[in-house]
């Protein structure tokens, strides 16, 4: 939902070798991609990768695309249960190339460690940092903030390290967002304030900070969140989360600010509820 936001004090801002099969770890990258290549799926051209089945004619196939095929996609012959293990021998001495190669990742990795790296891998594909499930957009990270403003142009953006996020209507009923951008030290930061139904009706806020950027860069950041009024006040420090990241684990693990709605009453005014951001350098 939109949010009313005012600015205050803004100021500028290794593989193991296998018996029998010679190590292929330390030979020249181009012959470890041309083996590499022959590991190759012929449906989706991603890695066919230990455990290894072939057709009755040695043809292979990746665990990802087998279940969805009646018959071999290169000889039309029946799939079979067949290990080849001489390839499976292969493929555990063969660097592989990350599958977010083509968007600048240089390593390469035996197979055992593929997947983990992949998945943690700084190339691969950014999500929509908005909460919700609703925007499925993915691309690079030069490309976040150009979908934030042409697809989520209800977000405001605030200039400065020290600013006021006013969040309006704290009572609506239900699951409850209230997103904002803030710019400063050439970065962008999405705060995000979340009202969650927990058990029995009882609901509970949660406001955090995310870095439209890497990990690397977040660490390089820190965040305060501060609720002040009557003689009372409330802080969280951490670091902010790489939207690479995202908030949802943060929440889960209440890694964040978190108050239910006695505590924000305490702190709210007329229904509205202002939280104090200060990024500064780590």
């Amino acid at each position: 939902m939109n949010t009313t936001n005012k600015r205050r004090g803004a100021t500028s801002g290794s593989g193991c070798a296998v018996p029998g099969v010679p190590s292929l770890v330390n030979v020249p990258s181009a012959m470890s991609a041309d083996l590499a290549s022959l590991f190759e799926c012929p449906v989706c051209f991603d890695y066919v990768l230990p455990p290894i089945l072939q057709c009755q004619s040695g043809h292979l196939v990746c665990s990802s695309c087998r279940p969805k095929l009646s018959c071999c996609p290169t000889c039309r012959g029946p799939l079979g249960n067949i290990r080849n293990l001489a390839m499976e021998k292969v493929a555990s001495n063969v660097m592989f190339p990350c599958k977010h190669s083509n968007t600048g990742c240089p390593m390469t990795l035996v197979h055992t460690e593929k997947t983990e790296h992949e998945e943690a891998c700084e190339f691969r594909p950014y999500s929509c940092p908005c909460p919700g499930a609703s925007c499925k957009w993915q691309g690079g990270l030069d490309q976040v903030m150009p979908h934030l403003m042409m697809s989520h142009k209800s977000i405001t953006t605030l200039q400065g390290e020290d600013i006021v996020f006013l969040a309006t209507d704290i009572n609506l009923p239900g699951a409850v967002d209230w997103v904002m951008m803030q710019s400063c030290f050439n970065h962008h930061f999405m705060l995000v304030l979340e009202k969650q139904e927990k058990y029995d009706g009882h609901q509970q806020f949660f406001a955090i900070v995310q870095l439209i950027g890497s990990r690397k860069e977040a660490e390089n950041f820190a965040y305060r969140l501060e609720l002040n009024g009557h003689r009372r006040r409330l802080t969280w420090e951490a670091m902010p989360r790489s939207i690479h990241e995202g908030v949802s684990s943060a929440i889960m693990n209440s890694d964040c600010l978190v108050f239910d709605t006695s505590l924000a009453q305490l702190f709210a005014d007329n229904g509205n509820l202002g939280i104090n951001v200060t990024i500064s350098i780590a």
